[in-house]
C-alpha cells in the first residue's frame, strides 16, 4: 500500500509521521508533499530517508491508496480532483469539505460506517474541538438522546499551528526579560492571558469555530440537537480542554454516566476530586485518547450533567483520527 502525506512540514503534517510510525500502519512507501517552500526537505520515516516533493498538478498520486492532507482548506479545493483522479482515497484535515453533503465527516468512535459511503473519494476530519467533545458525547447519547449542549473550549495554542507554539514560548521568554513580547499568530499576546476569539466573527456574533462546533456535531452525530459555544484561546501550549453541559431527554445519573464513558473506546475517566484527579492538558499532551472528569449533575437543569473533558489537539484533533479512519477502512476491506 501506497500511502501520502499532503503538508507535511506543518505541526499535523509532523504528527502525521509520528502517529503511522506509532502504529505500525500497513504502508510499502510513503510520498510526502508539501509547497515550493518546503520542496526538497528530508525526513526520516521508519529508518529511511524522504524527500518532499512539490504539490502539482500531475500524477504523482498515481498508485496512492490513502492520501492525508493537511495544507489549508485552499489547497485542499484546489488539488483534491489531482489527488483523487486514480482512486485515492483523500482524508482531509482541513475545513474545505466538512459540510459539504457529499462528504462524509467521521470519527471512528463515533459514525466510522459514513466513512464507506464516498462518491468523491473524498472524507473529512472534523474540528479539533468537535472532535474530542463527541468522541464523550456518543456513550450518553446511547443512554438518552441529548437535546442541548453548551461548551465552553480552553484552546491551547497548537491549534493554530507549530509557529503560534513557538510564539507562545518566545513571548514567555521576552517577559522573563522584561522585553516587550511578539505578537503575530493571535490577536492578542497569549502568555499570562485568554482570548474569547478563535477564527472569525459572523454575524450572529459567533465565531466561526463556535459554528463549526454546532454545525459538525449535528453532522456526525446525525442529530438535531442544539450547540451553543464559547471558544477561548489559552496559554496552554498542547491539548484543548472543554467544560460541557448538556441536557437530555431524561436525567443520566452520575454513576451512568461514568460506567458508559468507562466502557466507551477512545475515552478514559479520570474523576476522583477528592484525590484530585482530573484531567488537565500538561499531562494528556501526546496521548491518544481523550480524557474525561469532573463528572456531575448539573444544577440548574434537572436533566442536566455537566462534564470536563481533555485530548491532544494535534493528535485525537487531527492526524490520530485520520489514521484511525484509514485504519477502520483497511479493515472493513475499503481499500
Amino acid at each position: 500500500m501506497k500511502i501520502a502525506i499532503v503538508g507535511v512540514s506543518g505541526a499535523v503534517g509532523q504528527e502525521f509521521l509520528r502517529v503511522l510510525a506509532e502504529r505500525n500502519f500497513p504502508t510499502d512507501e510513503i510520498l510526502l508533499f508539501g509547497s515550493s517552500r518546503s520542496a526538497g526537505s528530508i525526513y526520516e520515516f521508519r529508518g529511511k530517508s524522504i524527500t518532499v516533493k512539490e504539490l502539482r498538478h500531475n500524477d504523482d498520486f498515481k498508485d496512492v491508496s490513502i492520501a492525508f492532507t493537511s495544507a489549508g482548506a485552499g489547497t485542499s479545493k484546489e488539488y483534491a480532483g489531482t489527488i483523487t483522479q486514480y482512486g485515492a482515497v483523500m482524508i482531509d484535515n482541513s475545513s474545505a469539505f466538512r459540510m459539504d453533503e457529499a462528504i462524509p465527516l467521521v470519527v471512528p468512535e463515533v459514525n466510522a460506517e459514513d466513512a464507506k459511503i464516498r462518491p468523491r473519494g473524498i472524507i473529512a476530519n472534523p474540528n479539533c474541538s468537535t472532535i474530542q467533545m463527541v468522541v464523550a458525547l456518543k456513550p450518553l447519547e446511547a443512554i438518552s438522546h441529548i437535546k442541548r449542549i453548551h461548551v465552553a473550549t480552553y484552546q491551547s495554542a497548537s491549534g493554530a499551528g507549530a509557529a503560534a507554539m513557538a510564539e507562545l514560548v518566545r513571548q514567555h521568554e521576552q517577559i522573563a526579560k522584561a522585553e516587550e513580547p511578539t505578537v503575530d499568530k493571535f490577536a492578542y499576546q497569549l502568555a499570562f492571558n485568554v482570548i474569547p476569539h478563535i477564527d472569525i466573527f459572523l454575524e450572529n456574533g459567533y465565531t466561526k469555530e463556535e459554528m463549526k462546533m454546532h454545525n459538525e456535531t449535528r453532522k456526525i452525530m446525525h442529530s438535531d440537537v442544539d450547540v451553543s459555544a464559547t471558544c477561548v484561546r489559552v496559554p496552554a501550549l498542547r491539548a484543548h480542554s472543554e467544560a460541557v453541559w448538556i441536557e437530555t431527554e431524561r436525567p443520566i445519573s452520575v454513576e451512568e454516566a461514568i460506567a458508559a464513558f468507562t466502557k466507551a473506546e477512545g475515552l478514559i475517566v479520570q474523576d476522583n476530586p477528592a484525590e484530585k484527579i482530573y484531567p488537565m492538558p500538561l499531562f494528556v499532551a501526546s496521548h491518544d485518547p481523550v480524557y474525561v472528569g469532573r463528572i456531575r449533575k448539573d444544577i440548574a437543569h434537572p436533566n442536566g450533567l455537566s462534564f470536563w473533558c481533555v485530548g491532544d489537539q494535534i493528535k485525537k484533533g487531527a492526524a490520530l483520527n485520520a489514521v484511525q479512519i484509514a485504519e477502520y477502512l483497511i479493515k472493513e476491506k475499503e481499500l
